[in-house]
């Protein structure tokens, strides 16, 4: 089973949208956005659906927590960080447009880094891309191709890791990519995002973004305990 007991769950219904804190994610909850079973975890955003608070796109997505509900952020020079997950993207909205990952910054708009899946409807194939803000301060993100020719219901996975050193190395559909932050995202405030976070808002309620994922777990490894490690 997927451990949930360190997430919570906004879903896109509402008006801002929904959050279903993590004692009832933990306790089983599910409904049309959104299901654990059979070791899957289901996620749909249709593009009539509500949006968080100053978002444009809805979202059924999972946010970092401490098991008893209160947001975990962290900044990453203090523990070697991962987001792992193995996952398909099952149907996506005109835009062809879905989020599958996140480093996001509490208390901003902007995050760190998206992970998103952009499906061609010519090809009928998807590329992973990488969309990154080097610095805080850039308005607009850098969009790096990690990946190409994946198909919807293919299954796939990813990783993104950032080290305590600033290093971020994105691995996606067996592909890697990598860079180093700039070093104001050091005193900034992170948390890993995951799901499906769709980028279209017109359409009809059948359109939108559906993803499944068949494992996914964050960790964040001590700097001490991360050394050790690369040493032995």
């Amino acid at each position: 089973m997927i451990d949930l007991s360190t997430w919570n769950l906004s879903i896109p219904v509402g008006s801002p949208a929904t959050t279903i804190d993590t004692p009832a994610l933990s306790a089983g909850y599910k409904d049309q956005y959104f299901h654990a079973d059979s070791n899957t975890l289901f996620f749909w955003a249709p593009v009539t659906g509500s949006v968080t608070k100053s978002a444009k796109y809805p979202r059924s997505e999972l946010r970092e927590t401490y098991a008893n509900g209160s947001l975990r952020n962290w900044k990453y020079a203090d523990a070697d960080n991962f987001l792992r997950a193995a996952l398909a993207v099952n149907k996506v909205p005109s835009s062809g447009k879905v989020v599958i990952g996140q480093i996001h910054q509490f208390g901003s708009n902007e995050p760190l880094l998206k992970v998103e899946y952009q499906y061609k409807d010519k090809t009928k194939l998807g590329n992973i891309v990488a969309k990154l803000r080097p610095t805080p301060d850039q308005d607009e993100p850098t969009v790096i191709t990690i990946a190409q020719n994946v198909p919807l219901n293919s299954r796939f996975t990813y990783t993104i890791h950032l080290t305590p050193a600033g290093s971020l190395v994105v691995n996606a559909a067996d592909y890697q990519w990598s860079t180093t932050l700039g070093a104001a995202w050091k005193t900034k405030d992170l948390y890993f995002k995951a799901g499906v976070y769709t980028q279209d808002n017109t359409g009809y309620a059948t359109e939108g973004g559906q993803v499944t994922f068949y494992k996914l777990a964050a960790t964040h490894a001590a700097k001490a305990d991360a050394q050790n490690v690369a040493a032995r």
